[in-house]
């Protein structure tokens, strides 16, 4: 059944509730061009007559390139799992959702400050945690839009119940120690910590444990989709 407009819009103290459809389609389109922008940072040799050796020393753009391309791209996973769960937005989730696409879009730069510092062999410390931090600040966001979304279940749909709101939220605080772990020891061992943050792409990619879970299935087998807390 289709909502009626009163209901599709419903006035809240933060604002009128919005469907999400729009933000998810606005921040894949900053996602895909940060992406894209992330390979204009590999330059070509300007020395053609020695082109595999001047292709090999772009080993840090190539390294920078890669990191950072599947960090945006799981980025861009876990924001559709956040928002396949979330059924409306108001003011507050479209100012942090703002932000978090702000940070997203600076990324290609957190990049370039990497392959630059591995490249010429100074400043390495600095520039894996400065990247470090970008990807930080991300996760800074992303428990803060889901925490408020999940607060009383307000702004939830019926897909998602108390205990995958809370496996969820497990999920995206992990990521927080992980990536300030891969920062700490970044300024310890530049490389180990790059390593550690890539470390987490691999981790992320994997299925969140209760994320689909009895409300899911409920809808699912056609029984009645029960909202419970978080």
């Amino acid at each position: 059944m289709t909502e009626s407009v009163g209901e599709s819009r419903r006035s809240t103290p933060f604002g009128t509730r919005r469907d999400p459809a729009r933000v998810t389609a606005f921040s894949d389109a900053v996602t895909a061009i940060a992406v894209t922008l992330l390979v204009l940072e590999i330059r070509v040799p300007e020395d053609t007559q020695n082109l595999l050796h001047g292709l090999a020393l772009l080993w840090p753009s190539y390294l920078a390139y890669v990191v950072t391309f599947l960090l945006i791209g799981q980025i861009w996973v876990n924001h559709h799992v956040m928002f396949d769960h979330i059924r409306r937005v108001d003011r507050v989730v479209l100012f942090l959702n703002t932000v978090l696409l702000m940070d997203i879009a600076f990324l290609p730069f957190a990049a370039s400050v990497l392959a630059k510092a591995f490249h010429d062999g100074h400043g390495q410390r600095t520039a894996v945690v400065f990247h470090g931090l970008t990807f930080e600040l991300a996760a800074i966001l992303f428990n803060a839009i889901w925490e408020y979304a999940r607060r009383n279940h307000r702004l939830l749909a019926a897909t998602i119940d108390s205990a995958g709101a809370r496996a969820i939220s497990w999920r995206f605080r992990l990521a927080l120690v992980w990536i300030a772990g891969g920062i700490l020891l970044g300024l310890l061992l530049p490389a180990l910590g790059l390593a550690v943050i890539a470390a987490f792409v691999s981790f992320y990619w994997l299925p969140i444990p209760g994320e689909i879970g009895r409300a899911e299935r409920q809808r699912g087998g056609g029984g009645p989709s029960t909202k419970t807390k978080g």
